[in-house]
């Protein structure tokens, strides 16, 4: 029996108002700095250069050493540090220069999202170009990234003290809700460009709640990666498809009590990652097949089409990230990645409301 389906004309580019076109690009913009910012975090923490500053100035931070007097002074601060005197003794001022940039170019990218996140909306508020509804909900993630910039500081602050290493709950949770904002702003764009259509199509519905699913499947996914990174779990068991020859590590519920292992033992937090990977390994490509048989706009299509192939690029960077044992562009791209397939997720489930 033919299926009935009814979509509302959604509005084209020529239909759209100007300025609804104009706050999604801006908001797309601001996801782009986001996802650039989550990459040159990675690198941040892969080059072991996040506890160089070891000061907030969120305003007189924006310039950096200027002399050979003041970057003697921000050396001398640094070298007070755990890191300094347990990991880094005897760093010259040369090596210290390499890893005070990541970390200023990191705070740096910070600052200029929220310029480019609050002077924008201003703007289209004075302009009556969002509404109330639109205009509480930009408010409301302004603020979310007020909190991240505190969040990151509060992740800095935990290896200042006698562990040179930062916790990895607070680094987590700086990369979760560096991802929630991303997703809160690109959800909020895409709505703008694409007005919900209306469908009577239960496989439609079906498939829009799989693809929610496998968005925070992955976002979940990310989650893990966090806490991989933070106790360095991508530096053991670097085999593939098993774990040093096992499937399942003997080391797994080595420490005590037994959650403990969830979030500080590398066996099972490398194992715990990668059970989520053969998840969506699984999981996307079922998802593909069950939209095969839908009646489609070609935005959906082109998102459903695109899963998989961020998917396999994913795998690909993961595995290899795994065997070369964390090289830094490898694990870089594999962190770019994630945000990447979370990308093509909400899109996805955004075109199959």
């Amino acid at each position: 029996m033919a299926q009935s389906i009814v979509f509302t004309a959604p509005r084209t580019r020529a239909t759209q108002p100007a300025g609804t076109r104009q706050v999604a690009v801006w908001l797309l913009i601001c996801c782009a700095l986001v996802f650039a910012m989550v990459v040159v975090g990675g690198i941040t923490r892969l080059t072991h250069s996040g506890l160089s500053m070891v000061e907030w100035q969120p305003i007189v931070g924006t310039i950096p050493p200027l002399d050979q007097a003041q970057w003697q002074e921000v050396f001398e601060k640094y070298q007070r540090t755990p890191q300094y005197q347990k990991v880094n003794h005897g760093m010259s001022l040369e090596e210290f220069k390499g890893i005070f940039w990541w970390e200023y170019i990191h705070r740096l990218l910070g600052r200029a999202i929220g310029v480019a996140f609050f002077i924008p909306l201003l703007y289209f508020v004075i302009r009556a170009r969002v509404d109330g509804a639109l205009a509480w909900r930009l408010l409301l993630i302004f603020v979310l990234g007020g909190l991240q910039g505190a969040l990151g500081w509060y992740m800095v602050k935990s290896g200042l003290v006698d562990d040179p290493r930062v916790s990895q709950y607070r680094l987590t949770a700086h990369l979760g809700m560096a991802f929630l904002i991303y997703a809160a702003m690109l959800w909020t764009a895409l709505g703008l460009l694409a007005p919900r259509p209306a469908s009577v199509d239960p496989r439609r519905r079906r498939s829009y709640r799989r693809a929610v699913g496998l968005s925070v499947l992955i976002f979940v996914m990310a989650l893990s990666g966090g806490l991989v990174a933070g106790i360095h779990a991508g530096k053991a068991y670097n085999t593939f498809p098993l774990m040093n020859g096992n499937v399942v590590p003997p080391e797994y519920f080595m420490l005590q009590p037994w959650y403990a292992n969830f979030f500080s033992n590398m066996a099972a937090v490398q194992f715990d990652h990668r059970v989520i990977a053969w998840l969506l390994f699984f999981a996307i490509p079922l998802f593909w097949l069950g939209t095969r048989g839908l009646q489609l706009r070609p935005g959906a299509r082109r998102a459903c089409n695109l899963l998989p192939i961020a998917l396999g690029l994913q795998i690909v960077l993961g595995i290899a990230t795994l065997l070369l044992v964390v090289p830094v562009p490898l694990a870089a791209a594999h962190q770019a990645g994630a945000l990447l397939l979370f990308t093509v997720a909400i899109w996805a489930a955004h075109e199959l409301r």
